[in-house]
């Protein structure tokens, strides 16, 4: 808007209205205000000494107004009223009110809640973690088929400490065994459990001495014309023990292992064995080879059982003339996995496998041991 010539534009002005401000204790004409009226409240006497104070409505000032009931008193309630006074942006500030209220419900750091201890008083017992130490199976041997035949054994050296259980001891007869080196002693059933490695099945029999040595290569083959199992780098004690247990059974004339990578003939292995460890003669080589060589010199015949055998093991020991102008056989086992090494198999007279025309290729090696003497030892 411009004025005359030769003046200044007038100037615009704006008037914004203003109400002005309410009296102490009066309210705007709302619901609340006038519910407010009709009760005819006292603001002077029910407002704390704190908030008896005169406040002016301004921009950022809101009034906020809660309502309590009071004692009652002879005549009726009585009903007062609060100022609260808040400032804008604290009003519409969502996040101060939901940090503060999280704030107050939280317990402060380090004073949580207190919890309260067992049942009749004072502090809760700590939970104490019991581990039995591990016991070394060095010499022992447990199982009633172990401990017997290992007690009718002869060339087992002593001294022997035999513990029995109660039961065991009312049956047990000292003059059924050869031996005066023999310590008999009544236990427990648990007290027998804590002188063995943990999970040791002792049947209320264990027996604690020197661990067989075996004898001589030389001595084996004294033993006249058969079958010699050579196990080669079996180290798992429960499938040499399997082994001593079918070669047991199939009357074999005696077991060559190596002396470095050979389990001892104790603990787990002699409990497999049932007792074939006490039976079956055994000796400890250095190598393999040289035994191999050693026993061809003296009139033997090697097979290796491996996979990539060119024959079939019955059909090559027919070829070969077994039992009949053929009375010494080597049978050479490896262990799972790697089979026999390479300078073993080279020193064998011939490699053959067993038929599986399930197609798996692979046995167990105490089931290819089974297999391999049931072909050299039991059919006909």
């Amino acid at each position: 808007m411009v004025g005359e010539a030769g003046l200044e534009p007038a100037k615009l002005t704006q008037r914004i209205y203003s109400p002005p401000p309410l009296p102490l204790g009066t309210f705007p004409q709302t619901h609340l205000g006038q519910s407010c009226r009709r009760l005819k409240l006292d603001l002077s006497k029910k407002l704390k000494p704190e908030t008896q104070k005169t406040f002016r409505l301004s921009k950022g000032l809101v009034v906020k107004t809660t309502l309590e009931k009071t004692q009652k008193s002879s005549a009726r309630p009585q009903i007062g009223a609060r100022l609260i006074v808040s400032s804008f942006h604290e009003r519409n500030d969502p996040k101060r009110h939901k940090n503060k209220n999280r704030a107050q419900n939280l317990p402060e750091r380090g004073k949580g809640p207190k919890r309260e201890g067992p049942r009749g008083g004072g502090d809760a017992p700590k939970p104490q973690n019991v581990q039995r130490h591990k016991v070394s199976d060095d010499g022992w041997l447990w199982g009633v088929h172990a401990v017997e035949a290992a007690l009718k054994n002869s060339a087992r050296p002593g001294p022997l400490k035999l513990i029995l259980s109660e039961e065991r001891a009312k049956s047990f007869n000292p003059s059924a065994y050869k031996r005066q080196d023999i310590r008999v002693t009544v236990q427990q059933m648990s007290d027998i459990a804590r002188l063995l490695p943990q999970g040791a099945v002792h049947q209320g029999m264990a027996l604690h001495g020197p661990v067989l040595e075996g004898e001589s290569l030389e001595d084996l083959m004294e033993r006249g014309d058969g079958v010699i199992l050579m196990l080669d780098q079996v180290t798992d004690p429960q499938n040499v023990g399997a082994i001593f247990r079918s070669a047991a059974a199939f009357g074999v004339t005696g077991l060559v292992m190596q002396d470095r990578h050979s389990p001892p003939l104790q603990g787990v292995l002699a409990k497999t064995a049932v007792g074939a460890v006490d039976m079956v003669p055994f000796a400890r080589v250095t190598n393999l080879s040289r035994a191999l060589e050693t026993l061809g010199e003296n009139g033997y015949v090697s097979i290796g059982l491996a996979g990539e055998g060119e024959h079939h093991l019955h059909d090559l020991l027919q070829q070969q003339g077994w039992r009949q102008s053929l009375t010494k056989l080597v049978l050479v086992l490896g262990a799972e996995g790697e089979g026999i090494r390479r300078l073993v198999a080279e020193h064998c007279d011939h490699l053959a496998r067993i038929p599986m025309p399930g197609g798996f290729e692979s046995l167990n090696v105490s089931h290819a041991a089974s297999i391999s003497l049931y072909e050299a030892c039991a059919r006909t």
